[in-house]
């Protein structure tokens, strides 16, 4: 299967109160079953209702359970008519493996239903890169078991609950190359996005706006994966980069080369508009991003404007609860 083009992308409907929020750990595992109460805190403080996985509570080492259990989740997810949203209580590793399963599915979901909400980051990236791949926009933002703070609400609410399109200011972010843009978002996790290279579910970046965020990775190892994504030819097309917030890195290079000097070659070398430090990582107060839907960067103003690629005629008026 081809990536979708933009045309062909399908956005899901606003979740209004009321709507059934599938609570599913691909990836890595809960640290117990008081994230999960968290969680389901989470859903229902947005009016939802909450409906936990099966095995969401299961672990296998650095597992959140089996391939097979963690794969049953999500597939009950997108097969139940019932559920109107997914969002992915943590991140850590795991949800790759499950591709070739889910790729499956897909095909058959995404043809005979709606879109379905799909909230996560991290290594959620890989469930954005498998949406994306199906024609499915899909949303980059904080996960269930995290502390929701009021910045994070407001930009999940008006991107999930409300659909609405809006422009964001990152007042403290830098511009490592000036200008405007428009395109559609893509990326995610650094580490992920470097990971799927080479596989059928590795990112599409022609004409997009590359965001990119990363915790707990020494700045070497940044301008490794980047150098990679470089020498592959993943950004010749891109319209612009929309960089976050690399957290928690080693104090490995003696302070010889900083991450601002490694981004900045990046961007020097793409001359693309592009930003460093937009809300957007492994921090509390975060934007909910649509991948796949239209944006508009505006590096010298600090912007990113939201446009709503897909206005459905018809939302649903009736929600089983």
């Amino acid at each position: 299967m081809s990536h979708a083009s933009v045309s062909a992308l399908r956005e899901p409907a606003p979740l209004p109160p009321g709507s059934r929020v599938a609570l599913v750990s691909p990836s890595g595992p809960l640290n117990g079953p008081h994230e999960l109460e968290r969680a389901v805190a989470a859903v229902e403080s947005f009016g939802w209702v909450a409906v936990p996985g099966t095995h969401a509570l299961a672990r296998d080492g650095y597992l959140a359970g089996s391939d097979e259990a963690r794969a049953a989740d999500l597939i009950h997810a997108l097969e139940d008519d019932d559920i109107h949203g997914i969002w992915c209580l943590r991140g850590g590793y795991g949800a790759a493996r499950l591709m070739p399963v889910l790729d499956e599915v897909l095909t058959s979901v995404s043809a005979n239903q709606p879109p379905k909400t799909l909230i996560g980051y991290s290594d959620i990236t890989a469930l954005h890169a498998l949406w994306q791949r199906h024609g499915l926009i899909s949303f980059h933002g904080q996960t269930a078991r995290a502390t929701i703070t009021p910045f994070t609400r407001e930009t999940l609410t008006t991107i999930v609950a409300a659909g609405r399109e809006t422009t964001w200011q990152a007042e403290n972010a830098s511009v490592l190359h000036a200008g405007r843009a428009t395109g559609r978002l893509a990326g995610g996790n650094l580490a992920l996005v470097a990971s799927l290279l080479g596989t059928p579910w590795s990112c599409n970046f022609d004409g997009a706006l590359v965001v990119l965020e990363d915790v707990g990775e020494a700045v070497y190892r940044i301008d490794r994966m980047l150098t990679q994504l470089v020498l592959a030819g993943a950004f010749d097309r891109c319209a612009g980069l929309v960089l976050g917030h690399f957290t928690e890195r080693p104090d490995d290079s003696g302070g010889a080369r900083t991450l601002e000097l490694v981004v900045q070659e990046v961007a020097d070398r793409l001359k693309v508009p592009a930003l460093l430090g937009v809300p957007i990582g492994h921090i509390e107060d975060q934007w909910t991003l649509p991948f796949g839907a239209l944006a508009t960067l505006d590096a010298d103003a600090r912007t990113l404007a939201i446009h709503r690629t897909v206005h459905l005629a018809v939302h649903r008026t009736a929600l089983r609860t």
